[in-house]
């Protein structure tokens, strides 16, 4: 596993391997069908509020799952689902340009609480590595290069003006001008965060679940990464609520607490976003684009293949 995890046996990778696929599924259920989604997104979570999560979230407990981040999370990311399904099924809200707004505000507001905790984990002073609120954390300098890429991933949000409803059967939320090059800036800046605030869980909340979106993003439904996203990271939150001791005592694989690979992680993820930013701000001044009004990749073949699969 190199600098970044302790070794895992084979039953590891299996559980790891189930992890993804699981994700997979339930959210090809959750995109499928209206009443899929409404289960999975609106049905489930008000039980689990109501009768498990007081209980298996409560603040303090031994697995770190009562913060506020975990709390919040859950239900910033149920909103994006319940949001995305309002555009998706209701005709008219996907006409209306303000509507539009909320994907990229939920997406940009979902990596801001990131950022934030990055920059929070680094104001803990523990420099050679210590638990605080029952999750191991070290603090560095990575915590602020991190916190800094995720911001850049904000201010290269760009062309949700373009996002549509596909007309196939599944309605899904397509959004063309989010193409590869953010996807993958956001899922270094992602692993990097999940490395550095939650690190001996991100062999599953960054690794297993970053892989569980992007993978159908590319080759099961390509223009809809954020619906693939927000429903994927729902599904794991719920989960880890619901059971907070699998990445602990079921199935843990620790990071090896190395501050190179800290390091290593968040300055990648500094130089791409900040490469993303850069580039796309050329292409911006290059075409004398708005990016409050125009899709700026809208003259690649990348953009004009995800719209002529969806329309």
């Amino acid at each position: 596993m190199g600098i970044f995890y302790e070794a895992t046996s084979f039953s590891g990778w299996a559980i790891w391997l189930f992890v993804v696929f699981a994700l997979m599924a339930f959210n090809e259920l959750g995109r499928s069908t209206k009443w899929g989604g409404i289960v999975l997104f609106l049905v489930v979570p008000i039980v689990l509020t109501i009768s498990v999560w007081p209980t298996t979230a409560a603040p303090g407990n031994e697995y770190g799952t009562g913060n506020w981040f975990n709390w919040v999370k859950t239900y910033s990311a149920l909103a994006g689902c319940l949001g995305f399904m309002a555009i998706r099924y209701i005709p008219s809200l996907a006409k209306k340009k303000w509507v539009l707004c909320f994907p990229p505000l939920i997406l940009g507001l979902n990596i801001f609480e990131a950022a934030f905790r990055d920059f929070q984990c680094f104001t803990y002073g523990a420099w050679n590595g210590e638990y605080i609120n029952n999750l191991w954390v070290m603090s560095g300098p990575w915590n602020i290069m991190n916190g800094i890429a995720g911001i850049l991933n904000v201010i290269a949000i760009c062309g949700w003006v373009g996002i549509f409803i596909s007309k196939d059967k599944t309605k899904d939320m397509i959004w063309p001008d989010m193409i590869w090059a953010w996807i993958i800036a956001y899922d270094i800046w992602n692993f990097a965060y999940t490395y550095n605030c939650i690190a001996d869980h991100s062999f599953y909340c960054g690794l297993a679940l970053l892989i569980s979106c992007t993978v159908p993003a590319f080759f099961i439904k390509r223009g809809a990464w954020l619906q693939h996203r927000a429903q994927t990271l729902a599904l794991w939150i719920m989960f880890v609520m619901t059971v907070p001791s699998f990445a602990d005592r079921i199935a843990p694989v620790s990071t090896t607490h190395n501050p190179t690979a800290f390091f290593v992680l968040s300055l990648l993820a500094l130089i791409t976003n900040a490469a993303l930013v850069i580039y796309q701000f050329n292409k911006i001044r290059k075409n004398r684009l708005n990016p409050l009004k125009d899709e700026i990749y809208a003259d690649t073949e990348t953009y004009k293949k995800v719209v002529a699969e969806n329309v």
